[in-house]
């Protein structure tokens, strides 16, 4: 059985947990090209694990970099998925300088790798998609091909279009959450046959914070009849110094309404604590934040970037099991 208490007062996090004996954990096993690695996101084609992530405009070898491993545990960078941001990026979103956030699923046999185009602290911002046969690069199928913007937000927007992340439900729907700060998260419905919004679909309010309204990264997974809906709380991109930590509601329904495991509503800033530097014991990997949620054969795994603060402050990738209460919550084993 895996149990967790935890009390939450004023943002600070005291915890205490109960854990089955893990022989050598991911973490502490990984090896490779760990670092820089920020806002990841995973999934398994055939034998090999492929991981995407953040990167910026004067970070070689491009933009969305590339990491493979055949087992979680070794990894290596084998390249980006731009060489430089397409030609109608700047004029969508002027000054930018990198491509954010990547999301990878498989949608109609194409894999699609969602991203965002934005500048700090605006809301002027872009989800962009790009989609490619195959992820074997051996394969004369492979090629990464634009499909341009997928959704915008601008100025005078409540939200920020940042931070997509893909869900399939059973019926057969596809469903984009995304969001950070401003009104906080949202969910568009997307057509499965153009990876685009959906004619005429709505934006449905998801999860919200008080001002300073830190929120953002949503990832949604479903599991024995619950939609879950992890968020990142407070604030990444500091070194050492970030605050960020991972929350998680839950619903019957993919639109919501999300609860945390006291009841409290995700729209009124709710959240059942899963990752947090308080519960690092060695007090060195500061910020966890900003999930990936593998599902893979019969195991969980949550995947994240963390900031070293033995090796000043790198966003480094980080993997751990997923467990699960017995009353239904998902811990970071």
């Amino acid at each position: 059985m895996l149990t967790r208490r935890h009390a939450v007062a004023g943002g600070l996090c005291t915890a205490s947990l109960a854990r089955p004996a893990i022989a050598a954990s991911l973490n502490d096993r990984m090896t490779g090209d760990l670092s820089p690695v920020h806002d990841p996101c995973i999934i398994r084609q055939g034998a090999t694990y492929h991981l995407f992530c953040t990167s910026q405009a004067n970070q070689k070898p491009g933009l969305i970099h590339w990491r493979t491993s055949p087992d979680l545990v070794n990894w290596t960078l084998v390249g980006a998925v731009m060489p430089a941001l397409p030609d109608w990026a700047l004029e969508k979103v002027p000054g930018v300088r990198g491509a954010w956030a990547p999301d990878i699923s498989l949608i109609n046999g194409r894999y699609h790798l969602y991203y965002a185009l934005s500048t700090f602290g605006k809301n002027r911002s872009v989800i962009a998609l790009q989609t490619t046969a195959t992820l074997d690069r051996a394969d004369p199928a492979f090629g990464w091909r634009d499909e341009g913007v997928v959704f915008a937000s601008g100025p005078g927007d409540d939200f920020n279009a940042i931070d997509p992340n893909i869900i399939a439900t059973g019926d057969g729907r596809v469903w984009m959450s995304f969001g950070s700060f401003w009104s906080g998260l949202k969910l568009l419905e997307i057509d499965p046959a153009t990876g685009k919004p959906r004619p005429g679909a709505a934006l449905a309010a998801i999860a919200a914070r008080p001002r300073p309204s830190a929120i953002e990264a949503p990832c949604i997974v479903e599991r024995d009849g619950w939609f879950y809906l992890f968020a990142s709380f407070d604030f990444c991109c500091r070194g050492a110094d970030s605050t960020y930590y991972t929350v998680v509601g839950r619903s019957k329904a993919v639109a919501g309404p999300y609860v945390d495991r006291d009841g409290k509503a995700m729209m009124k800033g709710g959240g059942f604590i899963v990752l947090h530097a308080d519960l690092d014991p060695a007090k060195r990997f500061k910020g966890p934040g900003h999930v990936a949620v593998l599902r893979d054969d019969a195991r969980d795994h949550i995947v994240y970037h963390a900031y070293d603060a033995r090796k000043g402050g790198v966003p480094t990738l980080r993997i751990q099991p997923l467990g699960w209460t017995d009353d239904g919550w998902p811990l970071a084993l």
